[in-house]
């Protein structure tokens, strides 16, 4: 998202143009702002390895979004059911459908 602004930003050719993709960037930017992050942690990591271990295959990073999710006890929001429905105790919900 910030990638497209910037670059619309850069290649501006009228001032109304830039200002528009400021704004927007900046909205965004805002948008963002409000979000919890949750860190990645230790316990997270070992919760990583004994999935893997456990043969939890699902891709690297879908795994540790798992993993930081259930270490916060939080619901996960995705349309990726496939996946994620392959790590055990993994709640989650899809608000798309």
């Amino acid at each position: 998202m910030q990638r497209g602004w910037l670059a619309r930003i850069s290649t501006a050719s009228k001032v109304a143009e830039a200002a528009e993709a400021y704004e927007r960037f900046s909205e965004s930017i805002h948008f963002l702002a409000s979000f919890v992050l949750l860190p990645w942690d230790v316990q997270a990591d070992e919760q990583l390895h004994s999935f893997r271990k456990a043969g939890v295959r699902i891709g690297t990073m879908d795994l540790k979004i798992a993993c930081v999710t259930l270490e916060h006890d939080v619901v996960l929001l995705t349309r990726n059911r496939a996946d994620f429905e392959k790590v055990p105790g993994l709640r989650f919900e899809n608000w798309l459908d």
